[in-house]
């Protein structure tokens, strides 16, 4: 690894034993929801990939650390965050495939990728723009907020990107999965797979995953839901046990059990 020099307003964070990443204090920082969408990606590993909103990159720097595509293009509108993406993948001696491009999303072209990809990948806005209170840091309400392009943006983009057969893979809010899937299906990416995700079997979901094909047969598979912890009537456990499910998924960044299982 190479030497570190953060500024002010950086702080470095360690992911797992492969990725240790730069992150801005006062940024929106990796979630769950990162993690669980660089798993749910199947492996495509001649296939070439790009990321909509890569923010720090860490979906990217996950992917591109377990060789899940040949080459990845991020792709991220606001400046300190692309060169943020840009030093990590660096960092973490990822640069031959995963490299960064500063565009806005609602603009970038088949030209602007090397042509058309297999995946597209995207960790979007969940917020409308009008909705909830403006962050105070511009960075992180944009982030959060569809102030640089709506959900029906991201499926665009997607579809000029794609391949013909190529698949589009999204993480979103469970109470605005009806606008990501009639976005998707008006962009000729039918949706094919859904996984919600909950923090145990009590709560409602919290995540949606969500897998579509570009000029796909209409089908589609509802998963059985994922539970990301055990339930407990103790409400004074130190920590909450995580579910068989969330550690396996866990340990080896794949839903390929999860899916197997009954």
């Amino acid at each position: 690894m190479e030497d570190i020099i953060l500024n002010p307003d950086e702080r470095l964070d360690k992911v797992n034993e492969d990725i240790t990443i730069i992150q801005k204090k006062n940024g929106l920082t990796f979630g769950t929801d990162a993690y669980l969408l660089a798993a749910f990606m199947k492996e495509q590993r001649s296939a070439k990939a790009v990321e909509l909103g890569a923010g720090t990159g860490i979906i990217s720097l996950l992917s591109a650390s377990k060789g899940r595509f040949a080459h990845i293009t991020a792709v991220e509108i606001q400046k300190d965050f692309s060169e943020l993406c840009e030093r990590n993948a660096s960092l973490n001696s990822l640069s031959d495939t995963l490299t960064t491009l500063h565009a806005d999303i609602r603009d970038i072209t088949v030209e602007n990728v090397g042509g058309e990809v297999d995946v597209v990948f995207s960790n979007p806005p969940y917020m409308k723009r009008e909705s909830g209170a403006k962050n105070e840091y511009e960075i992180k309400y944009i982030a959060r907020h569809e102030v640089c392009g709506t959900i029906v943006d991201f499926c665009l983009s997607a579809k000029r990107l794609l391949k013909h057969g190529g698949r589009f893979y999204c993480v979103y809010r469970p109470d605005r999965l009806s606008e990501l899937l009639v976005a998707m299906s008006e962009n000729m990416i039918e949706p094919k797979k859904i996984t919600l995700v909950s923090a145990d079997v009590r709560t409602p979901p919290s995540i949606a995953l969500v897998m579509g094909v570009k000029g796909g047969a209409a089908s589609m598979t509802l998963t059985r839901g994922l539970y990301l912890y055990e339930s407990s009537d103790d409400k004074h456990a130190p920590s909450r046990k995580m579910s068989f499910d969330a550690e396996r998924i866990y340990e080896t960044m794949s839903f390929e059990d999860f899916e197997k299982k009954k």
